[in-house]
């Protein structure tokens, strides 16, 4: 075991920050508005969605210190120790002048009532120092967590545009300093595992991977908390009691990413963001549902292992990965199993996790040659919204025309993300033809009882859930480029 602390450092701004006395769910957007009187981040949402409490976060990784946006609304204050927390203040001094992506808005006329405006320019500001020049494209990806009520977005896409004329990136002062700032960082992060408070308020950060299992097979009553981007919600919409918390986001052996000849092995703590790439160049059929999940603060915050772990019924990535035949890595102790993503969900709530046992890591096979992959996102709104159901098909047509191999999942059609068993053995050995999915379609009903909701009715979802079926044959078998074609 490392050694211990009890004092959680970060830096805000340019003030080094120690706490000894910290709730274990106070949010970072309460500390900065209550506590230190930082009032620019605003709390429109208190779940993740409007981006109103945007904030940057820079971390120390492989690559060096990285910063990236995430809502304040839902991360925690327990979740920062050794990082910088960058808000609106630190843009420009009292009395201006302004920073260029404050002035780009002002002059493009980005703002109306400002209440969201903090948070796009947080967001914008973030792009900049990636992307100084970016596309349409990249500064509407950089908006999809930013909702704005009154102002439309075409002005701030025209400031987004226009914001490296006003000034360089290369001359930020997070440019400039990174240096002196990655050695602030460096020495925050001495090896050491913070714990601080006691009982339901206590909060741990181990050191190392290691740590975490021990100190997690000795508690496990804990929550482990990532990116919090649905622990978050559980603190400010339901005032769960989940203490005591431990922290996990910040151990680097949980963002490992390994691309071996046969398989894409991501640890349980990379984020959305940081699969993107590998998931995208081995599975391109995913780069579209990637691009929806959640807005951009989301993504840099959620982890993989969590959306697993969590077993909500309408994750993004369980259904794509049980359709590959992902397999995840499982860890108490000292001690790992390997667990059948398909296997893990048993029931709404309950997954084959034991008590002090955590995801490790995630293993993900390369799609054959000649199969082919689709998943399908239904939401209500195009980005950053909740799937009212996520369906993801695979299948592998033999030299006769019939199907040799097919996998279907779906998550928000039942209690858990879940394979199509009935729909799969209607398929197998049959000619793939629109009269075999025609024939297939009613065995739906038997894989499948949805319920209704605020986000579908339950008629609604089994009707997609066909006609998304329907859709992987025509696009597999060429007939939509011959529709469109057509119709052209």
């Amino acid at each position: 075991m490392a050694s211990s602390s009890n004092t959680l450092r970060f830096i805000l701004n340019d003030e080094d920050i120690a706490l000894t006395d910290l709730s274990a769910t106070e949010t970072l957007l309460d500390y900065l508005r209550l506590t230190k009187r930082l009032r620019g981040s605003k709390e429109g949402c208190a779940e993740g969605d409007c981006g109103a409490c945007t904030v940057l976060v820079g971390r120390l990784g492989p690559d060096g210190l990285s910063y990236k946006t995430i809502n304040a609304c839902i991360a925690f204050v327990g979740s920062l120790h050794g990082t910088h927390v960058v808000t609106i203040e630190h843009l420009s001094p009292a009395g201006g002048p302004l920073h260029p992506v404050q002035q780009a808005m002002v002059d493009f006329h980005g703002s109306q009532c400002g209440f969201c405006t903090p948070g796009i320019v947080m967001s914008l500001y973030g792009l900049w120092m990636a992307d100084p020049k970016p596309s349409v494209d990249g500064i509407e990806t950089a908006l999809q967590g930013n909702l704005c009520r009154c102002t439309g977005y075409a002005p701030i896409v025209r400031a987004g545009l226009a914001m490296s004329s006003y000034g360089a990136a290369a001359a930020d002062p997070l440019v400039v300093h990174r240096e002196a700032m990655k050695a602030r960082l460096v020495a925050l992060n001495d090896g050491t595992t913070v714990e601080i408070g006691e009982g339901k308020n206590r909060i741990i950060v181990p050191a190392t991977v290691n740590d975490l299992a021990a100190i997690y097979a000795a508690n496990p009553s804990a929550t482990l908390v990532s990116g919090a981007t649905d622990v978050g919600l559980w603190i400010t919409k339901f005032m769960r009691d989940v203490g005591p918390m431990i922290y996990i986001g910040h151990l680097e052996e949980l963002h490992s990413i390994v691309e071996t000849a046969g398989m894409l092995t991501l640890g349980a703590g990379v984020t959305y963001t940081e699969a993107r790439a590998p998931i995208v160049r081995h599975f391109p059929e995913l780069a579209e549902l990637w691009d929806r999940i959640g807005g951009g603060q989301v993504r840099n915050a959620g982890t993989l292992g969590a959306n697993i772990a969590n077993g909500s019924p309408i994750g993004d990535t369980p259904p794509p990965f049980i359709a590959l035949g992902a397999h995840i890595i499982l860890r108490r102790g000292n001690e790992r199993r390997e667990v059948k993503l398909r296997d893990f969900f048993i029931a709404y709530g309950k997954q084959d996790r034991q008590p002090g046992e955590f995801v490790e890591s995630i293993k993900i096979p390369y799609l054959p040659d000649g199969e082919k992959l689709a998943c399908y996102k239904i939401t209500k709104r195009k980005d950053e919204d909740i799937s009212a159901l996520c369906g993801a098909f695979r299948v592998f047509i033999n030299d006769l025309g019939q199907v040799g191999m097919i996998r279907i999942a779906f998550g928000g059609m039942a209690a858990t993300p879940k394979r199509a068993l009935a729909v799969e053995e209607a398929l197998l050995g049959k000619p793939w033809t629109a009269e075999t999915i025609e024939a297939a379609l009613p065995a739906f009903a038997a894989d499948y009882q949805p319920i209704s909701d605020m986000r579908a009715s339950k008629d609604y979802r089994l009707l997609a859930a066909q006609n998304l079926l329907r859709r992987f044959h025509l696009e597999t078998t060429g007939a939509v480029e011959r529709l469109s074609r057509e119709v052209a």
